[in-house]
């Protein structure tokens, strides 16, 4: 798709409006996975970079319904939310599947042999701990 990255991070800033710690942590991960592209087994980089950036989408939700997130109500609320999303950019539909089953995943243990997957969870992984050690002392 030309301009895929462009029109995914568009759709993140609109869904996380100003809430730009999210927006930065998901460009982040996107360059950390897109480092770990360079060497992983072959993948669908499309697949890589919409779970990326839209990984977490699950947060707003869970927040506004639930008062909290954590990483179980981010898989529960996240994907229904990513199959919409990406339905309406037209990302075909099997690309689709797979970014759902992976922000469905991202948080346990694997249920799906996704190379994206593995990618996903390390760059977040990455992320998170870069994250937590500015919050003690950047």
């Amino acid at each position: 798709m030309p301009y895929l990255k462009g029109q995914l991070i568009k759709i993140l800033a609109d869904f996380f409006e100003n809430d730009y710690r999210r927006i930065q942590h998901a460009v982040n991960v996107l360059q950390h996975a897109e480092i770990l592209m360079e060497t992983a087994p072959p993948c669908d980089g499309d697949v890589v970079l919409a779970a990326a950036l839209l990984h977490d989408v699950g947060i707003k939700p869970s927040e506004r319904e639930l008062g909290y997130n954590n990483g179980k109500t981010q898989e529960q609320y996240g994907p229904p939310i990513v199959r919409e999303l990406l339905t309406g950019i037209g990302l075909p539909s099997e690309k689709v599947r797979m970014v759902v089953d992976i922000v469905g995943n991202h948080h346990s243990p694997s249920r799906f042999d996704y190379p994206e997957l593995a990618i996903l969870k390390e760059a977040d992984r990455r992320v998170n701990r870069l994250e937590e050690g500015c919050r003690e002392g950047c």
